[in-house]
């Protein structure tokens, strides 16, 4: 009894999160105005929309290459953060994973207004120089990447740093080809948890992106207050693209790294 207990709660779990991104999809495919309206059948209209508005492409181009950016400067920031903590002593290591531990518990808005006192009203920095958008995502997302990182570190071998030195390889060989290539599926996997994080994040750019600069999430909030019917169903389609990215990345991510097991274990 207990076994279909959980079964029936874990599918109600999974209907409560997934139920509402199918239904966005399947209305994506329309050109009904509104979820819940009627609709005349299956169309690419909001699809078209998407890719000719060229505001749309701007934003969608913008907020990418923001994320990327933002998502590469913390995983290298976050990668010798971790490395640095875990072998340091073990005051140092608690002192800086307790630091590191804030800004994850901390409210994005509390960040991001933190951020925008400290830049723009302290510090006078421009907001149309992208400084305080740029270094706002890299304070929000160097905290998961360095999360990500530290299982990994922890699995590996503490000897195999020293092992190197011994056989010749310089501190700086020793760290680029033994310790990191250990750490290489926790540097992706914080690297693809940070770019989601810098996408998702409303907060933190609210307060410290330019005037004329919106991510998807500012433009999706903009969007659904305004009367652009257009601008809204499109979004429909955008958030289904993003979905199965989404999902083809985290499958191949699971098929490579099972792969790799595989690998191992005939080897061994």
């Amino acid at each position: 009894m207990k076994k279909y207990l959980g079964i029936i709660w874990l599918v109600l779990v999974l209907a409560f999160i997934y139920v509402p991104v199918v239904v966005l999809a399947v209305y994506s495919f329309t050109d009904a105005s509104m979820v819940g309206a009627p609709a005349n059948g299956f169309s690419f209209k909001n699809y078209v929309n998407l890719f000719a508005d060229e505001g749309l492409r701007n934003m969608i181009f913008g907020t990418v290459v923001l994320a990327v950016v933002c998502a590469a400067v913390s995983t290298v920031l976050a990668t010798f953060g971790a490395i640095g903590a875990f072998y340091s002593k073990k005051v140092t290591k608690s002192l800086l994973n307790a630091v590191n531990q804030i800004p994850v518990v901390n409210a994005d808005i509390v960040t991001g207004f933190s951020i925008c006192v400290l830049l723009i009203v302290i510090m006078q920095v421009s907001k149309d120089t992208y400084i305080p958008l740029g270094l706002g995502h890299i304070v929000l997302t160097a905290p998961f990447v360095y999360l990500s990182i530290l299982p990994k570190l922890k699995q590996m071998d503490n000897s195999l740093y020293e092992a190197a030195l011994d056989l010749g390889a310089t501190p700086a060989q020793a760290l680029f080809k033994v310790v990191i290539p250990q750490l290489i599926p926790g540097i992706l996997s914080g690297f693809m948890l940070a770019v989601t994080l810098s996408l998702d994040d409303y907060f933190v750019t609210t307060y410290t992106k330019p005037s004329t600069f919106d991510t998807i999430s500012t433009y999706v909030v903009n969007a659904t207050k305004g009367s652009q019917t257009e601008a809204k169903t499109a979004l429909w389609a955008l958030s289904t693209l993003i979905f199965i990215v989404v999902i083809v990345a985290v499958v191949l991510m699971n098929v490579l790294s099972g792969r790799k097991k595989e690998k191992k274990n005939e080897s061994r």
